[in-house]
């Protein structure tokens, strides 16, 4: 994996221990409820854990956005999408624009769909998945073919 330029603004960076940065994003309940469902937030254990099993399961990027770490993004093995944003960057369409890079890297790879798991409470995700072209396709599944 080498690193992407998605526009001038935003570079995905592939995936490189760096706790330092990631946890704050991980530390906003609200975040790790969009994200996980989950009420609590992530230790550090959990953070590396969550990690290391999306680094050795597809291309894992951080999001680099006009030259600071906001997010991380996922191409699952399974062609399953996964993003999370932090909270003071969310909303100026980062996630969109890194989501249609992932669909372009699933196409070099030759899937023929990818797919994101949403929370059905989480619209804002369902309504950036969903401007990307995907279309829901069960209670939380969302797919896009390619």
């Amino acid at each position: 994996m080498k690193e992407r330029i998605v526009d001038p603004q935003i570079t995905l960076v592939p995936y490189y221990p760096n706790e330092e940065i990631t946890l704050r994003w991980y530390q906003d309940k609200d975040v790790c409820k969009q994200v996980d469902n989950r009420d609590d937030i992530y230790t550090i254990e959990t953070l590396q854990a969550m990690y290391s099993y999306l680094s050795t399961h597809g291309d894992c990027y951080y999001i680099q956005y006009r030259g600071v770490l906001v997010g991380d993004i996922t191409l699952r093995d399974n062609g399953e999408i996964s993003i999370v944003i932090c909270r003071e960057y969310q909303n100026r369409h980062i996630g969109r624009r890194c989501i249609k890079a992932m669909v372009d890297i699933a196409r070099e790879k030759g899937f023929v769909k990818v797919k994101a798991n949403i929370y059905s409470f989480n619209a804002q995700s369902q309504k950036v998945f969903m401007s990307a072209g995907f279309q829901q396709t069960a209670k939380e599944w969302y797919e896009l073919a390619i």
